[in-house]
């Protein structure tokens, strides 16, 4: 079944499986849309304006958004390279996650933050797909969350040089393998940025 073209309402009740009790709430999480982590991401700027829209769309509905930033040492937090790109902006009341690993779940207070908003389903965009995306999905669906991958609206730049796939190959292929991923009381799956409609 393929539910790139549903809305993001009919998803939720069609997998209605999270296994965190009490937590019937859905968050957008933005990951790593950071300068430097995007500078050269393939179709950078309609991924940006894609995750623009989703935040303004959850904003308007009440919906959690929570932010998640990474740093290591070529990353180095406060940074300009650091910062989110300009057409992204945080509000004082969303949270911002600092990581230092691909999974955002890790030694983080991710975890804590979703629980306090009583979020059991994520929906998931940002960068990139073939590190930290991948990471926080399967994070994500082993800690009982159902989660959502947005399919136009994550991206990574071009590693092929080191024996990766093309960039659009490999967004491809994410979308490809996530939309059929599941697990006991859980699941996975895709929606278009268009297609999402927060209840």
């Amino acid at each position: 079944m393929n539910h790139a073209g549903i809305s993001l309402r009919y998803l939720g009740t069609l997998a209605g499986m999270t296994t965190l009790t009490d937590r019937p709430n859905t968050a957008l999480v933005v990951i790593d849309v950071q300068n430097d982590v995007v500078k050269t991401a393939h179709n950078r700027d309609g991924v940006v304006a894609n995750i623009a829209r989703l935040v303004d769309k959850a904003r308007a509905a009440g919906t959690p958004v929570v932010w998640v930033a990474h740093n290591d040492d070529n990353l180095p937090r406060d940074t300009e390279g650091w910062q989110y790109v300009p057409e992204l902006t945080r509000t004082a009341e969303e949270p911002l996650i600092h990581k230092q690993y691909g999974d955002s779940f890790e030694a983080t207070d991710l975890e804590d933050v979703l629980a306090e908003r009583k979020v059991g389903r994520l929906l998931v965009t940002g960068a990139q797909t073939d590190a930290c995306i991948r990471s926080t999905l399967h994070g994500a669906i082993v800690r009982g969350y159902d989660v959502t991958l947005v399919a136009d609206a994550h991206t990574t730049e071009d590693q092929s040089e080191w024996g990766a796939p093309p960039p659009d190959q490999v967004i491809a292929h994410t979308n490809l393998y996530w939309e059929y991923q599941s697990a006991p009381g859980r699941r996975g799956g895709i929606v278009t940025a268009d297609a999402v409609e927060f209840a």
